[in-house]
């Protein structure tokens, strides 16, 4: 659009009819924009491609028909081909997409610094919190599973299950945790909570969420598994013990299963060797002190 550069030499006095004859213009049309710079069209487009930015900046993994369905619950309704225009012109690609002209794809920058350098222990409850998601297929697609595990007796504090990998997902999760832990009268204000470099940790959704229960963030390294070991070693169990069992029609037959795993099984009845031959509840109940028995 000429019409700036009309203006700037205007107001260095040259006449607009001069210039408008120079670049070819006319000078009607650049009154009318002279008088509202911006049109509502081209302020609708910025609106909507404002949405759409926040939706992928959270979810890089979603492609332009999911960052329609976030940004109309954010209030920017649009066309599926809007969305794919707005996109394309801004190169917001799905990281699981095709890759265009990139040879090597890294994970984003750390949102926080890795406080916990694989000493997976702690002293007391809630003060190091470990999470990661794990996935697996059914007859009906993928099912996504966000835990959350306290290292000081190894029990998973809070999970969420959904169909679709979304920074909500982890959000979901550290929420139920909250929920859980808090209605038990703990304190959480200072409590690290440690992930690997995913997306759904590094989105703003979930750097929020911290910050609003007081808790600090702590991320490994980029392809470094034993940085987060110990909730590996979860999903490892997991694995053995559900998800490869048996073919999974439904996903509402996985979610049974995995949370009948967890609560009945890996927290009362699995006994652990790291936690001197008890489960997860028994060991929490054992060694909680007088303060916490009382309250």
């Amino acid at each position: 659009m000429m019409y700036p550069l009309v203006r700037e030499l205007a107001a260095d006095g040259i006449p607009v009819a001069v210039t408008c004859r120079v670049l070819h213009i006319a000078r009607q049309p650049y009154y009318r924009w002279l008088a509202a710079p911006v049109t509502t069209t081209e302020l609708d487009e910025a609106y909507r491609a404002d949405a759409l930015f926040d939706a992928h900046r959270d979810d890089p993994e979603f492609g332009y028909r999911f960052l329609v369905d976030e940004a109309t619950d954010a209030g920017q309704k649009m066309a599926s081909r809007t969305a794919w225009r707005i996109c394309s012109a801004n190169r917001w690609w799905s990281s699981f997409g095709k890759k265009r002209g990139t040879k090597h794809i890294r994970s984003g920058p750390p949102v926080h610094d890795d406080l916990v350098a694989r000493n997976f222990t702690a002293d007391e409850r809630n003060r190091l919190w470990l999470t990661d998601i794990t996935e697996h297929h059914t007859g009906e697609g993928k099912l996504y599973l966000c835990a959350i595990k306290d290292v000081y007796s190894n029990r998973i504090v809070g999970y969420s299950i959904d169909s679709r990998m979304k920074a909500r997902l982890a959000v979901n999760a550290l929420d139920s945790a909250v929920t859980r832990r808090g209605a038990a009268g703990d304190l959480l204000s200072g409590c690290v909570v440690h992930s690997d470099r995913g997306s759904q940790f590094r989105s703003r959704r979930f750097v929020h969420a911290l910050g609003r229960h007081a808790m600090v963030g702590s991320m490994g390294r980029v392809g470094a598994c034993g940085d987060n070991a110990a909730m590996e070693s979860f999903f490892a169990l997991l694995q053995k013990n559900v998800l490869d069992r048996q073919h999974w029609a439904t996903r509402n037959d996985l979610r049974i299963a995995i949370v009948t795993w967890i609560e009945r099984t890996y927290h009362r009845r699995r006994r652990q060797a790291g936690l001197g031959r008890l489960t997860p509840v028994e060991y929490e109940t054992i060694m909680a002190t007088p303060a916490t028995q009382a309250a």
